[in-house]
């Protein structure tokens, strides 16, 4: 996912050119040591005694570094840590806490290289990608910034002078347990607003890949934040169990699949606690055959290809009207086999290695099962071997685009999370639109046209939380972005996410006598 990034460019100087950035690191060269875990303020190891878990690196296969995954007593002291500058943090003024925010925002600017190779290492994506994934961290962070000052109440007139108020509180200490497609941006998007609205977070990040998230806990803390502000606890389901459970949790935010979103909330509410749930999709693009062919062909390799196809908004059935699918298909086959893949810390790198051979074993399984029921490969879907031999155990494949799909196809109807492509044709718009809608998930849709009433007739009738206009994959931090359906509850980003992470209390405010029936 992308944020528009002209803007943000005007304060700051600009990059030096790709060919003159001096690399810090190079894939197969990285290797961490030091605690992944944060809590009060610093670094922390496992006291429990538990074994630890290889953590690789997608680029060349090789071991990373140790997970230490933390039990009951480690999850306890984060969440005390949270609590405790809880009643810190909630007490300063929202131009207060925006300020250290804004301190954590330039923070990020500064290593914005570190990060993003950091983020490569660990999660596999080309370091172009990388970079854009931590500016959008660094400006959610700066415009909940500048939302912290603006959180305020309504005042009620009501008869004989009396009238009544209501005050946006903060909830108290939020977990946030974040997915291992977007690692650095997903801790932030889910920090922000919480720590805005003067929560306090403990964050959770996939096992798959914990490395950054530590990264963003000691940028806030070196922007003055209070010790325990922010939290990092690792491990995978025992100890997001924990933290759903542990009692002093008011919220929990999770990224990640249905299945696990489910167990979330079914866990939540055993201490009725609010949940905000950004899940998986099987999301819809749309191609008229009046469309500018050219934006609608982009658009249509941005909706499958970000991130190696690990992206959950991602358009993977798309429609193509039949007067324009040979022409539509020629080109996407084209610029889809002109990606180049290899090692993601090269700036000619376009698509990286998936996140691990587990992973890159069942996407290549769904390809398999789509030739079996009947579907045409028009290219890639096999493992790719880069030339570079420290890459060569890897979890590299070619991106694929799957033609003469159906409905009934289960590329189609599944999430595969992977970059492959399933092209399928239509007559009609309200065919599409039947076909588009017919799916149990909700989270993006998009639709390319020039006519400017049907684009909106159509985004009207798309099932869909998040919809694009000849476009795809933008992600603003401005705006909200969430699903319908199965796809989640709650939003990230934009204004309206200050009511997912505070709560309003009403006060009466009495002017006269009571006006008893007793």
């Amino acid at each position: 996912m992308l944020q528009r990034l002209a803007a943000s460019s005007l304060w700051r100087p600009a990059p030096a050119p790709f060919a003159a950035v001096v690399r810090c690191v190079s894939s197969g060269s990285v290797d961490i040591t030091a605690p992944l875990n944060f809590w009060a303020g610093k670094r922390r190891t496992s006291q429990e005694k538990c074994s630890k878990e290889n953590v690789y690196e997608p680029a060349t296969g090789r071991v990373l570094c140790h997970l230490e995954p933390c039990g009951a007593a480690e999850v306890d002291q984060a969440v005390k840590a949270a609590k405790s500058a809880f009643d810190l943090w909630s007490k300063l003024s929202g131009m207060e806490r925006g300020r250290i925010m804004i301190e954590a925002a330039l923070n990020i600017e500064s290593r914005r290289e570190d990060i993003a190779e950091m983020e490569v290492v660990n999660n596999g994506k080309s370091i172009t990608e990388a970079r854009l994934d931590v500016d959008s961290a660094r400006l959610c962070i700066e415009y909940y910034a500048g939302v912290a000052s603006t959180l305020a109440g309504q005042h009620v007139q009501l008869p004989g002078g009396s009238f009544a108020y209501t005050r946006r509180e903060p909830l108290g200490v939020c977990v946030g347990i974040g997915a291992w497609n977007y690692p650095f941006q997903i801790a932030a998007w889910k920090s922000a607003p919480a720590l805005a609205c003067g929560n306090t977070m403990v964050f959770k990040p996939s096992p798959v890949t914990p490395v950054t998230a530590v990264m963003l806990a000691e940028l806030y803390a070196a922007a003055g934040a209070p010790e325990g502000l922010f939290n990092v606890v690792q491990g995978g389901q025992e100890t997001g169990s924990l933290l759903c459970h542990h009692p002093d949790v008011a919220k929990v935010s999770f990224t990640g699949s249905v299945p696990t979103g489910k167990k979330i909330m079914e866990m939540a509410s055993k201490g009725v606690k609010p949940v905000t749930l950004e899940l998986g999709g099987k999301s819809p693009l749309l191609i008229f055959e009046d469309s500018e062919l050219e934006n609608a062909v982009r658009g249509a390799l941005m909706a499958n290809f970000l991130s190696q196809g690990q992206v959950c908004s991602n358009g993977t059935r798309v429609f193509v009207q039949r007067s324009i699918l040979p022409e539509f298909v020629e080109e996407v086959v084209k610029r889809t086999q002109a990606i180049e893949i290899g090692d993601p810390l090269l700036e000619g790198t376009r698509m990286g290695a998936l996140v691990s051979r587990p992973h890159l074993e069942k996407v290549l399984s769904f390809v398999d099962q789509a030739k079996k029921e009947g579907a045409s490969v028009l290219c890639g879907g096999e493992p790719f071997v880069p030339s570079d031999p420290k890459l060569k155990d890897g979890y590299y494949m070619t991106p694929c685009v799957l033609g003469n799909c159906t409905d009934d196809m289960t590329c189609v109807k599944e999430e595969i999370f992977g970059p492959v492509m399933s092209v399928l044709s239509f007559e009609t718009e309200e065919e599409v639109l039947q076909r588009a809608n017919d799916t149990t998930m909700g989270l993006a849709a998009g639709v390319f046209t020039r006519d400017v009433r049907r684009a909106h007739r159509v985004v009207e009738h798309l099932k869909a939380g998040s919809c694009f206009i000849n476009n795809y994959n933008i992600t603003p931090v401005e705006v909200p972005f969430g699903g319908f359906k199965m796809s989640g509850i709650g939003r990230e980003n934009g204004q309206v996410t200050i009511e997912h992470y505070s709560q309003l209390k009403t006060v009466f405010v009495e002017m006269g006598d009571v006006d008893s029936l007793f």
